[in-house]
C-alpha cells in the first residue's frame, strides 16, 4: 500500500483551518479566534502520566496566557467521553501545588486523526496512533508563528512556552529582534542596517537609549 505524504505545515503560512468537536463545544478555527493569540498543543492519548502534569500546569497558568489575549487548545487522538472522564480525574489530583484544577480550554475530540495529521502531529517515527507533544504558537492573523516538536517521552517547558508568546508580541509591537535568553525587561537588538550608509551612520549617532557592540548588533535599552 502506497503510504500518504502529509505535509507539515510551516512557519509563516495560513494555520490549517478545522472544524471540530471538542470539551467546550463545537469551534471553527482560525475563524472563532480571529484578532487573538493561539497555542495549538497535541498529546499522544489520555490518562497518560507525561500529558497530565502538562494539563494541571496549562490549567493553572489560564488566565496568564489570557492576560496575554493568548488562547489554548488542546488535541488527543482520543474520544469526547475519554476527554471528559480524564478532565475530571484531573480535577481530583494534587501535584506540584495544584489541585482542583478546572481545564477551562476546549480539547478537541480527534480520534480520526483529522486535525492532528493537518498538522503533521503524527510522525510514523514516535508512533502511528499517536500524537507527538507539538505546540503551535498562532499569531492574531491566522499564521504560524513558531513550531515546537517534543518526544512522546519528554514534558514541555512551560516557561519557555510563556516567554515565547511574550517574545512574538514584543518583536511584532516594537518591531526588534530579542536576544538568546531574552526575558521582558531585558534589552531586545534592533533591527541591522540595510546598506553601507545606514551602517555607518548607526555606528556614529549619538542616543542613550540605544547601544552597539559593532555596527551589525545594536541593542535598544529597555530600563
Amino acid at each position: 500500500m502506497e503510504e500518504t505524504i502529509r505535509r507539515m505545515p510551516m512557519l509563516g503560512e495560513d494555520a490549517p483551518a478545522f472544524k471540530a468537536v471538542t470539551t467546550q463545544g463545537v469551534i471553527n478555527f482560525p475563524e472563532d479566534y480571529s484578532g487573538k493569540w493561539v497555542i495549538l498543543f497535541s498529546h499522544p492519548a489520555d490518562f497518560t502520566p507525561v500529558c497530565t502534569t502538562e494539563f494541571m500546569t496549562f490549567a493553572s497558568m489560564i488566565d496568564e496566557f489570557k492576560a496575554l489575549n493568548t488562547y489554548l487548545i488542546g488535541l488527543s487522538v482520543d474520544s469526547l467521553y475519554a476527554h471528559i472522564a480524564w478532565l475530571r480525574k484531573i480535577k481530583e489530583l494534587k501535584w506540584n501545588g495544584h489541585e482542583n484544577l478546572d481545564v477551562t480550554f476546549p480539547l478537541i475530540d480527534d480520534i480520526k486523526m483529522d486535525v492532528a495529521n493537518k498538522y503533521g502531529m503524527i510522525q510514523p517515527g514516535q508512533s502511528t496512533t499517536a500524537a507527538v507533544r507539538a505546540v503551535f504558537f498562532i499569531d492574531p492573523q491566522g499564521k504560524i508563528r513558531t513550531i515546537l516538536y517534543y518526544p512522546l517521552s519528554l514534558g514541555r517547558n512551560f516557561k519557555e512556552i510563556k516567554r515565547i508568546i511574550l517574545g512574538l508580541q514584543k518583536a511584532d509591537k516594537d518591531k526588534v529582534a530579542t536576544p538568546a535568553n531574552w526575558e521582558p525587561g531585558k534589552d531586545v537588538i534592533i533591527p541591522a542596517p540595510a546598506s553601507c550608509g545606514d551602517a555607518e551612520a548607526r555606528v556614529a549617532e549619538k542616543d542613550d537609549s540605544k547601544y552597539c557592540l559593532d555596527w551589525f548588533l545594536c541593542f535598544k535599552k529597555e530600563k
